[in-house]
């Protein structure tokens, strides 16, 4: 597979009131042909910063980026016509109607009108605008709206499609239908870079995903690869009186041969044990005898979230933004 996004030491700081902010620490990543490739982090991790870059449209300090076979920095024009970016916010005029948003993007790209309508119209039927098309972009839904937003950034044919998450904000309707649209797109040979902070998003769409942490990929393989990397299952266990409780509990579990792990985490425990199934009523045994009441246990195979709980020591469910430059995410 020929690699279409190549990244080497992608390096980008912003200057802020307490000094030089790191965004991203030397990303190195590669994205082949017709593959969606899934950028995992928490909001403030630097997915955004990366894929502003590898678009044109933030400078990058230091590093190389290679996107349809031109260089980011050097060959920027040759780049923009070959790429395509949706961003969180959108795009397009909102007081126009979709189709005329559509026509607008292929004449900003130099098709002619006759091919930029036949190009709207083939859109309208693939994204299942017709319904709307005609109506100002001002009175759709946000389903609707982040349909046309991918028709605008697929208007050109583009070779690679740059989505920053690109459902956020939609239902889960909303979202299944996008997935099914992303996935068309990548059986067609587009290349998708998409980036998300959703643990189901990533694991469902990416044939290959990086994971991504403080300016840093942690992680990056397939999803199946990923997992394998914690070799056991994940028990999460909560307190009625927890604190002392659950430090008392933690010291006691640690002493047991089937918890190859055990970690606190806000306001449960978090083990890894080899066989789940058979460690569930142990531990259940273990904890009764020793009076010390429940409120849930749950058990299950490892996640994405545990590959970046392994990986930085927290949960993604819980990582809150990063410190960084507000334009950063």
């Amino acid at each position: 597979m020929n690699d279409v996004v190549r990244t080497t030491g992608l390096r980008k700081s912003f200057k802020s009131k307490k000094g030089n902010i790191e965004a991203v620490r030397g990303v190195d990543l590669h994205v082949g042909q017709g593959e969606i490739f899934g950028f995992l982090g928490p909001n403030g991790a630097g997915k955004t910063t990366t894929l502003r870059m590898l678009a044109t449209l933030l400078p990058i300090d230091s590093g190389e980026a290679i996107v349809a076979g031109f260089d980011v920095t050097r060959q920027p024009y040759e780049v923009r016509r070959r790429v395509g970016y949706v961003s969180q916010a959108g795009g397009g005029d909102r007081l126009s109607t979709g189709k005329e948003d559509l026509l607008l993007q292929g004449q900003l790209y130099g098709m002619s009108a006759a091919d930029a309508n036949s190009r709207a119209d083939e859109l309208i039927i693939a994204l299942d605008l017709a319904e709307f098309a005609g109506r100002r972009v001002d009175s759709y839904s946000g389903g609707q709206r982040r349909r046309l937003d991918i028709g605008l950034g697929i208007m050109h044919r583009p070779d690679v499609l740059f989505l920053d998450e690109p459902t956020t904000g939609l239902d889960p309707q909303n979202r299944a239908n996008l997935w099914e649209q992303i996935r068309h797109l990548s059986d067609m040979g587009t290349s998708i870079f998409l980036t998300t902070h959703y643990l189901e998003e990533a694991d469902v769409l990416s044939h290959r995903l990086a994971i991504m942490d403080h300016g840093l990929i942690v992680a990056e393989g397939t999803s199946r690869e990923l997992k394998q990397e914690i070799s056991a299952d994940s028990v999460v266990v909560s307190f009625r009186n927890n604190g002392a409780v659950s430090a008392e509990a933690a010291e006691m579990l640690r002493r047991e041969s089937y918890v190859s792990e055990i970690s606190a985490e806000a306001d449960h425990l978090r083990l890894y044990v080899d066989d789940g199934v058979a460690a569930l009523p142990k531990l259940l045994r273990l904890l009764d005898g020793n009076d010390i009441a429940l409120k849930t246990i749950t058990l299950s195979e490892p996640t994405l979230d545990d590959v970046f709980l392994r990986h930085t020591g927290r949960s993604l469910r819980d990582a809150g933004p990063a410190e960084e430059n507000g334009d950063v995410e």
